[in-house]
């Protein structure tokens, strides 16, 4: 079947791409890590299509960033470097590592000696090459080294180890997520824990040449983390309600929706419409507000709760009364997760559908 031409033609509900704005969403990125000597490595998460990864290293990307085998098998399809920012335990997805192009160059996220030696023995034994950052603990309490001595045995593991070249060192600072403009103690604490590893990387012979961290609420104050070489942001591509409503970005860059259509008026004050938590997920808002979406042109209209089908819109703080089969586009509180429970998203210039793509890295 064709793809529509225009949104009229499209079921609800459905993720659009405004494609103006995320082409500038590209540029603003690209731009601002050209200004500081940063290599931008977005996370291919966000959108899981090869097309798009592709339009991310045609605007100035060095690679992508995935986090599962299947994201790393479809975007080699489209990009030579890979960064799997996830350790792979156990042979399956070791074989499947193993069993990307020749000509990706992959490098491994990990933090564990068991890790890196399921890695070196696949690698070894496929005959390939395979980077390795070590990854350090930011302040998120999820994963990674706790102290730069754990950190200097690892990545000396690492460079002794068969079929393995020790690259550097990585981190995820996920725990800093508050407004951008009050992040100022977060960064000066973030900046001071990561070099702490590097330097004592450094002073043991192991100085890393790529220092890899970085996330979209933080993705703007990148420069001020000392010794960072790369960041791996990846919502900004489409950009989403918490990192407009944390000052990561204007309202206006939002790229990403849901189309939807009013279903139900019956109850006061409030609109029902056909995109719930298979739609836009249901996944509380990491700001200091309510709610699962909100109206792209009307903001002020959140959507107060989802059930699986269902999500209801407050009217509490509008005049705007929409009718059952009106549409309207729902900005996501995380895109990410939203784009994973579809099959296709339509990029759209105004009313007119101009692309497509499938969202081929879903799965595991």
């Amino acid at each position: 079947m064709p793809d529509p031409r225009d949104l009229t033609e499209i079921d609800t509900p459905a993720p659009l791409v405004d494609v103006d704005q995320m082409h500038a969403n590209l540029r603003r990125a690209a731009e601002y890590c050209r200004a500081h000597g940063l290599a931008w490595r977005p996370h291919a998460k966000t959108h899981k299509s090869p097309s798009l990864a592709a339009a991310q290293v045609k605007a100035g990307a060095v690679g992508v960033t995935v986090a599962t085998p299947r994201e790393a098998e479809v975007m080699a399809d489209a990009v030579d470097d890979i960064l799997l920012a996830y350790p792979p335990i156990g042979a399956p997805k070791l074989r499947r590592l193993m069993a990307l192009p020749e000509r990706v160059r992959l490098t491994v996220g990990l933090d564990s000696a068991e890790a890196l030696r399921g890695l070196s023995d696949a690698a070894r034994e496929a005959g390939r090459t395979v980077g390795v950052l070590v990854e350090v603990d930011a302040g998120m309490g999820r994963v990674g080294l706790q102290t730069p001595g754990e950190a200097v045995a690892l990545a000396r593991a690492a460079a002794d180890a068969p079929a393995i070249e020790y690259r550097g060192v990585m981190f995820y600072p996920g725990h800093v997520r508050g407004n951008v403009g009050g992040q100022d103690e977060a960064i000066r604490a973030l900046s001071d824990r990561v070099s702490s590893f590097v330097d004592a990387l450094s002073a043991a012979g192991l100085p890393p040449q790529v220092v890899s961290g970085g996330s979209t609420p933080t993705f703007w104050r990148s420069h001020e983390v000392r010794g960072l070489t790369e960041v791996r942001p990846g919502t900004n591509i489409f950009n989403d309600r918490t990192t407009s409503e944390i000052g990561a970005c204007g309202w206006d860059e939002c790229a990403y929706s849901v189309l939807a259509t009013v279903v139900s008026t019956a109850v006061p004050g409030q609109a029902v419409v056909d995109a719930g938590s298979k739609a836009l997920a249901k996944e509380e808002i990491r700001a200091e507000t309510v709610g699962f979406g909100a109206l792209l042109d009307r903001p002020e209209v959140l959507v107060k709760s989802v059930s699986e089908e269902h999500g209801l819109l407050d009217l509490s703080r509008t005049d705007w009364r929409p009718r059952v089969g009106d549409r309207v586009r729902i900005v996501p509180n995380h895109v990410c997760v939203s784009v994973n429970l579809h099959e296709r998203v339509y990029g759209v210039r105004g009313e007119q559908v101009v692309d497509a793509w499938n969202v081929a890295a879903r799965g595991r």
